[in-house]
Formats: structure tokens, sequence, C-alpha cells
């Protein structure tokens, strides 16, 4: 018995194997999200922020550098009539022109990056706006005919209906943002805030016609120029501006049906 107990000892107790985990990884699905509608690639809450910092950083520069000058040139007005005899007195002299050089500029430095902050913040702020504006108008005009268009889906379909959005229904996709709210963003709203903020920055420091109307012209190339580049880099990021999408369905559309239904003939 003893002898039996033995071989029962010695032999090897089976150790259950333990699965191997799989080091297979997978990768998540592609993003089928169309890019942002922003302007910039920035959204609106973070791109307001970020310009009015960098104006004002770049009006501060330039009011110390011109501040600097202005100070200099009028300590040395108002000491013209007294310059010193010595070369001490020399000394005190420059120390003193250099302090006023210094609390001159940093005075018109907070002064001209305040004035220009705020200016960019309102040109911004109208351009945000009028995108929205022109995004609701669109809106309007197009919710008639999707209203149009679902009714006669219902009609023929009868109770499965599918209800596709005007936006995709019509092509226009592009003309929300991230929250749902409907914006037109293309060089022509860039354009209106140019000239609206340039018409408030005459009629605050009270311009005559002739230099608001050349602030007008400024505010006019300078929306023009900033609008397009912002719709150029929008098509090279892949977003749809409108009147380029307009063009491409006037010109192109034709072109594309004819070989969908060519496509289809060969199916």
């Amino acid at each position: 018995m003893s002898a039996e107990k033995e071989a029962a000892l010695n032999t090897a107790v089976p150790t259950p194997s333990i699965p191997e985990e799989s080091t297979t990884t997978t990768t998540p699905p592609a993003s089928t999200r169309p890019p942002a509608n922003d302007r910039l690639s920035i959204r609106f809450n973070w791109r307001l922020p970020l310009t009015t910092i960098l104006a004002s950083c770049a009006g501060f520069g330039l009011g110390l550098t011109h501040g600097g000058q202005i100070a200099g040139l009028r300590f040395r007005a108002e000491n013209a009539h007294r310059l010193p005899t010595s070369q001490v007195g020399w000394y005190l002299y420059h120390k003193s022109k250099n302090y006023h050089i210094m609390l001159g500029g940093i005075k018109e430095g907070f002064k001209m990056g305040g004035r220009l902050s705020f200016w960019t913040a309102i040109f911004f702020v109208f351009e945000e706006a009028v995108d929205r504006f022109r995004g609701a108008v669109v809106r309007n005009l197009v919710g008639f005919k999707e209203r149009r268009r679902e009714e006669r889906q219902k009609r023929l379909l009868g109770n499965d209906v599918y209800e596709t959005p005007a936006e995709q229904a019509l092509g226009l996709e592009h003309l929300h943002n991230e929250r749902g709210v409907w914006v037109q963003r293309d060089f022509m709203s860039t354009v209106v805030a140019a000239l609206g903020t340039a018409g408030g920055f005459s009629a605050w420091n009270r311009f005559p016609v002739q230099t608001a109307a050349r602030t007008a012209t400024m505010g006019l190339k300078f929306g023009l120029a900033f609008g397009i580049m912002q719709d150029v880099l929008s098509v090279a990021r892949g977003r749809r501006v409108g009147y380029v999408e307009f063009v491409r369905r006037q010109f192109f559309g034709a072109r594309e049906q004819l070989e969908k239904k060519v496509l289809a003939s060969l199916v």
C-alpha cells in the first residue's frame, strides 16, 4: 500500500495551460468626419483670443519703437535752451534722455497694443457674425425646398422614408460648423468685416471724408487679400468653399452626372 502511495506522489501533476493573450492590436477605424469648417483650421473661441494676443504684442512693439522716438525728440526740444557744458552734465543729460525714451516707449506700447487688439477683436467678431448671418440666410432659403422634397418622398415611399438632411441632399454639408450652426465662410464675409471695421475706426477718430475714404480703401484691400488667402488654405486642406463649389457644380456637374449614367449603364 505504501508503494502505491509513493508511486502516486511521484507522478507529475499536469498543470493547466494558460492561454496566450493575443498580441494583435485592433486599429480604430479611420474617421469619416469632414474637416472642421473653421477659418485657419482654428475654432472661433480659440482664434479670437489668439489673434487678440498676437495683435497686442505687435502693437506693443510698434508703440515701443514709435513712442521712444517721440519721447527722445520731445526731451531734446524741451532742453535745447539749456544744454550742458561739462562732461558730467552731458552724462546726466543722456541718462535722463534714455530714461524718458524708455518710459515714453513703454507707455505708447501699452496704448498701441490695447488699441490694436481692440480693433482686431472687433474685426474677427464682425467676420464671424457675417458668416453666421449668411449661413442663416442660406438655411432659410433652402429650407422650403427641403420641406418640399421630404413631402414628395413621403408620398412616394409611404411610411418607410429615408429623410436626408438638407445640407446632404443639396450638397451643402460644408455650411455648418461643429455645433450645427450654419455658416458661410469665404472672402466676401472678410471684405464686409474689413469695411465695417474701417468705417467704425474712421467714425471713432472723426476722420474727414478723404481720410475715411482712404481708410476704407485700405480695409477693402486687406479684407480681399486676407479672405482669398483663407479660402486658398481652406481648399488646400480639403474644406469646401461656397463659391468654389458653385463653380464646380455649374461647370463640372453635368460631366459628373454623365459619368455616373455611363457607369450605371455598364453595370
